[in-house]
């Protein structure tokens, strides 16, 4: 089975909305039919917007880069799954280590919040990785396959099957310090092996795996060749919309 390559950019709290709808349309500009597929991950005020810009481009699509984990209810300033369907995501980027570390989600909150976006038929792309401590202890596969099992393991072959996963090394997101494509490969190849222990070969082979540290143009070929790398999460890169488009390209 070919896994789908894939691109998303992840704009963090960057971007006003009028800034937001000129990088979106010169993304949707500058892609093709032949293009893999690409995500943007907006705030929650350009959803709307950017998403009846990517119309037009057949694999560019949008992710909300959060949620709340209830349906709806008295949670001020939250914003729920169903208020992110309407209007036009499609994915939704839960477990970034800056929801983990600044906003303390844990892997019970991530495990409910995977499962109120599963259940309103959109695709998470769940985060996992290491902070540099765990890295150099040697223990950053122990720690990945911690947050795996807390948090997607609960789901049964097909629920899981619809995750895309994307591994981040802490150590290296907006650091300018990237993991080497060694490493990346090495890492991925890791946490296929962990899907493949509890989900079988079948559906550890068919799911995307995205690199998510510091991507860049000139780093995207290479650690996008890598055997078992399936693409990147990108951060600043995505900022620009020449730098996103040659990353697009990098595959």
């Amino acid at each position: 089975m070919k896994r789908q390559q894939i691109a998303a950019g992840n704009w963090k709290m960057n971007k006003n909305y009028t800034e937001g709808r000129q990088l979106a349309k010169a993304i949707a500009d500058g892609m093709d039919e032949s293009e893999n597929l690409a995500i943007l991950g907006v705030p929650a005020t350009h959803i709307k917007a950017v998403s009846g810009i990517v119309k037009k481009v057949a694999n560019l699509e949008v992710a909300a880069q959060n949620c709340h984990q209830a349906e709806s209810g008295a949670y001020t300033g939250e914003i729920s799954v169903s208020m992110i369907k309407s209007v036009g995501a499609k994915y939704v980027i839960l477990g970034h280590s800056e929801r983990r570390e600044y906003f303390n989600e844990g892997h019970e909150l991530l495990a409910a919040k995977v499962n109120t976006v599963l259940g309103k038929r959109l695709i998470p792309i769940f985060c996992c990785g290491e902070p540099l401590a765990i890295r150099e202890a040697g223990t950053h596969v122990a720690h990945v396959k911690k947050q795996l099992e807390d948090s997607l393991f609960h789901l049964k072959k097909n629920a899981f099957s619809k995750i895309i996963i994307a591994y981040e090394p802490i150590w290296a997101i907006g650091t300018g310090v990237t993991a080497s494509p060694q490493q990346a490969q090495d890492m991925h190849k890791a946490i296929r092996a962990l899907l493949a222990d509890k989900y079988g070969a079948t559906v550890a082979d068919g799911t995307s795996i995205l690199y998510g540290g510091s991507v860049k143009p000139a780093n995207a070929k290479e650690i996008f060749g890598q055997p078992d790398v399936d693409g990147g999460l990108v951060g600043g890169a995505s900022l620009k919309a020449a730098d996103f488009l040659q990353i697009i390209h990098s595959f």
